[in-house]
């Protein structure tokens, strides 16, 4: 991944026992140093365009397709406001089946939960939306007869397997930045990773941690 040529560095004292002396450091990229797409802009829907993340895609592929460049993953990743990548990123359909079929073993196929199915009267007013998780047993008068006779449950029972595919599907929604605004999210980027003076500065990509066997007794 390419995002971690854009954290900065540090300089914390060496903790290998070899060390020539008290006063060596090791370097290493500080992971400490994080940036994230500002809130404010995660609702301005001109800089971004919705994508759908085809079946067995990952996001250096995405970011190939988008952006030219494999290692942007991590902007895809980011500007998607994707947390944790192993459970907020889609699984491909083969992946979702056996991970379904390993959690529910032989009952892959048994009722998850029931859902209602759309109703409407004759005259096309939504009496049921669908989607709506009720109980096996749930009911409604026939919309369009007077009397409250009861109509043919409005429900459908989804499975398990069915149940983690739609969870699964839900992931692969998201809203990436737009092509053009690539450059100047990247140079804002660059721009805040760089260092503050303090008395840990060495320049704009590297500080330095107290030692605290030269420091302390």
């Amino acid at each position: 991944m390419g995002y971690f040529r854009e954290l900065p560095d540090l300089e914390y004292q060496s903790p290998f026992v070899d060390r020539v002396s008290s006063d060596a450091y090791v370097r290493a990229k500080n992971l400490f140093r994080r940036v994230k797409l500002r809130d404010d802009l995660q609702n301005v829907f001109t800089l971004f365009n919705k994508y759908e993340i085809p079946d067995g895609a990952r996001p250096d592929t995405v970011a190939e397709e988008l952006y030219g460049k494999a290692d942007l993953d991590w902007v895809v990743i980011l500007t998607a406001g994707i947390v944790n990548i192993r459970n907020e990123w889609p699984l491909s359909d083969r992946d979702i089946y056996n991970y379904a079929e390993e959690i529910y073993g032989t009952q892959l196929n048994a009722i998850h939960h029931y859902e209602t199915k759309e109703v409407k009267d004759s005259q096309g007013r939504l009496i049921l939306p669908a989607g709506k998780i009720v109980d096996s047993t749930f009911t409604i008068p026939d919309p369009n007869i007077p009397i409250q006779n009861i109509s043919p449950a409005p429900i459908i029972g989804i499975s398990n397997y069915e149940y983690e595919v739609i969870k699964n599907n839900k992931k692969r929604t998201i809203y990436i930045l737009k092509k053009g605004y690539l450059q100047q999210y990247l140079n804002d980027m660059r721009r805040i990773m760089y260092y503050d003076k303090s008395s840990q500065y060495i320049d704009k990509t590297l500080i330095r941690t107290e030692n605290t066997r030269v420091t302390m007794p």
